[in-house]
Parts: structure tokens; C-alpha cells; sequence
């Protein structure tokens, strides 16, 4: 989706992070439904107390990457002697749940809230009320549409995610043809389209070449997951290369493959870099995977809060909190690191 391709990004190469315990994925997401609160109950209390307070709302509660995304607020929040108040839609695409919890936190005077978001237009209105009434506003891991519709964003490169599992798929075919499956997010959801486009691009080819036999939705989940890749199965039993945007996708394609007895046959890429993702690298399950880093994200965020807070001064723009390609099966001239370097520096 061109609105939100970041047009202001410049080229990049993976960033290297230092000792973090960082927890994948996908996917991407970073998207597989869960059932969580919607409404951030600690909120008042942080008002009656004095203390300064952020606001921190993810898609879900549950998923790894939000867990270590809360994980890493709750601990940045806690050095900086501010206090965090969490929220979550009850599933990944609850715009409801979300919009809730913008209301409740701004009724609780937060400074500022980091949100990453479930429905990327939808929320935007109630974003600006936020930000109307003076609270910053910076998104995670996801740009809404338009992306200056938080005050900065701070996320992966996911174009770049998806390129780089493109170059590294085109790569290991070794010019044999291929027949791919894309295993999507849902329709116009910006992280997802981001991807998606970057797997296109990066392995060469577009949307419409006749390469790609089948493309389905998963909402990154894995009994989703495992669904599309029957039916792309049942479309052309000729697969050998799938995409998928984050390894839960990733994890159910693999079974619906071990079944019909083709998973030694088919290359499965894919975005996130969770502890899970990146076992399922090493042991041969997925070729390779795109990392990305939500602790670092969520730190990062409360730091630009509490120094909006402290001097007034809003962050604005893009941050790259960078993208590592993950493979134990190396190709020339796509850059990548280990599996070594992914479980040192994975989540979940």
C-alpha cells in the first residue's frame, strides 16, 4: 500500500543489537489473535497518584511479540521512575478495544501513549483527539494510514523484512522455477502489505507474474496458516516456495506440507524472529527469517515520552529499530547472521 510504504526510508542493512535479551515474529508480526482486555484498568489510579504516567496499547496481550514489547516498556518505564499503564484489543484487528483504551488513557492524564495498531485507518481519528488534547502519540512496529497520523513512528523496515527474505529465497532457487504461495496478513493492513511487497520486489518479480499460483490471508495464525497452504495445495500441488507473513503462518504451512508428504520439497520463508521462529531455522523447518526487534521498539518509545514530558520536545518521523536476516544456510549476497545470533537475540 503505497501510503504507507515509507518513502522517507533510506537504505539499510541489518542493524547489529548488543546484549539485549530480546525475544520473530512474523508476523508482521506479530499477528495472531488472542483474547485479552480492552481497557487499561490501571488508568485511573496512575491520574490519582502523581506519578507521570505512558500509556502502552498493543493488538493483543498474548502473542510473544507484544509480550516482550510490554516486557521491555514495563522495565524502561520502571528505570525512568514513570509508570506504565497496558491495554490490548481482544484480538489482532479489535479497533474498538483499541479506541477504549486511547479514551480511558487520556482520561487518565497520560504523557503519552505508544499503540501499536490493529486497524491502521480506522484508528487514526481517535488518535488525533489525543493528540489534540496534547498527548504524544508514537506508534510501534506499525504505521497507521497516513503515517503521520501518530507523531513518529518507531518499527521494523518490514518493506526491508520482505526484501530480504526475497533476495535470499531468489537466491537459494538457484534459478530452478518456481511456484510460489504467499500466505498474507488481511487485506490493507499496512505491516502486511509492507511484507508482502518487500518478498515481491526482493525476489524479483510482481504481483501479477505467473509464478505466484496462490496467495491467502492468515491473520498470521498457525491453524490459519495451516489452512491456506491446503488450499494452495489443492490449487497447485506444484509448490516448492512459500512466503509467509510470520512464522506462527509459517508453522501451520509446514504441517499442512508434512501431510500431504511435501514439506521436504517446499522452501518456507518468512518475518518475525521469535525463539520459536528461529529453532524452526535451525532445524531445517523454515530456510530463513527476517528479525525484527519489539523490546527495543518499546524502549525506545518510553524514552521519547518521558523526554516529550521532561522538555517538551516531540519526537517526529521514522526510527528504524532494525531487521536481521536469520539462516543457517548462508546465499552470496544476501547479508545474514546465524541461527547463533537469532536464539541470542530472539523473544518469546
Amino acid at each position: 500500500m503505497l501510503p504507507t510504504s515509507f518513502p522517507s526510508f533510506p537504505q539499510r542493512s541489518a542493524r547489529r543489537l548488543v546484549a539485549l535479551a530480546i525475544l520473530p515474529l512474523a508476523l508482521a508480526a506479530c499477528a495472531s489473535p488472542a483474547t485479552n482486555s480492552t481497557a487499561p484498568t490501571s488508568a485511573p489510579a496512575a491520574a490519582s497518584s502523581g506519578q507521570m504516567s505512558v500509556g502502552l496499547i498493543t493488538k493483543t496481550e498474548t502473542n510473544p511479540f507484544f509480550v516482550k514489547m510490554k516486557e521491555g516498556a514495563d522495565k524502561e518505564a520502571a528505570a525512568k521512575g514513570v509508570k506504565l499503564v497496558s491495554a490490548a484489543g481482544k484480538f489482532d484487528g479489535d479497533n474498538q478495544g483499541q479506541v477504549t483504551a486511547i479514551e480511558n488513557m487520556v482520561t487518565a492524564g497520560v504523557k503519552g501513549i505508544l499503540i501499536t495498531p490493529s486497524d491502521t485507518k480506522a484508528i487514526v481519528p481517535s488518535i488525533k483527539k489525543a493528540r489534540d488534547a496534547g498527548v504524544l502519540v508514537i506508534a510501534l512496529d506499525t504505521p497507521t494510514e497516513p503515517q503521520d497520523g501518530t507523531d513518529a513512528l518507531f518499527a521494523t523496515d518490514n518493506k526491508q523484512a520482505g526484501v530480504l527474505i526475497g533476495k535470499y529465497a531468489q537466491a537459494a532457487m538457484s534459478g530452478k522455477p518456481a511456484k510460489i504461495a504467499t500466505l498474507d496478513l488481511a487485506p490493507g493492513i499496512s505491516v502486511g502489505v509492507l511484507r508482502h511487497d518487500g518478498f515481491i520486489q526482493g525476489f524479483g518479480i510482481t504481483n501479477t507474474d505467473p509464478q505466484v499460483v496462490c496467495s491467502q490471508d492468515t491473520q498470521g495464525d498457525q491453524a490459519k496458516g495451516q489452512a491456506a497452504m491446503e488450499t494452495c495445495l489443492q490449487k497447485d500441488p506444484s509448490i516448492n516456495l512459500v512466503y509467509t507473513i510470520n512464522e506462527p503462518a509459517a508453522l501451520g504451512a509446514n504441517t499442512a506440507l508434512k501431510a500431504a508428504g511435501k514439506d521436504k520439497d517446499v522452501m518456507i520463508v518468512s518475518v518475525d524472529g521469535g525463539c520459536t521462529g528461529v529453532k524452526a531455522v535451525k532445524d531445517g523447518t523454515i530456510a530463513a527469517t527476517s528479525q525484527q526487534y519489539p523490546l527495543k521498539m518499546a524502549t525506545e518509545g518510553v524514552d521519547a515520552v518521558v523526554d516529550y514530558a521532561q522538555s517538551g520536545k516531540k519526537v517526529t518521523g521514522y526510527t528504524d529499530t532494525g531487521v536481521t536476516l536469520i539462516t543457517d544456510k548462508p546465499q552470496s549476497g544476501v547479508d545474514s547472521k546465524d541461527t547463533a545470533f537469532g536464539l541470542d537475540n530472539c523473544w518469546g
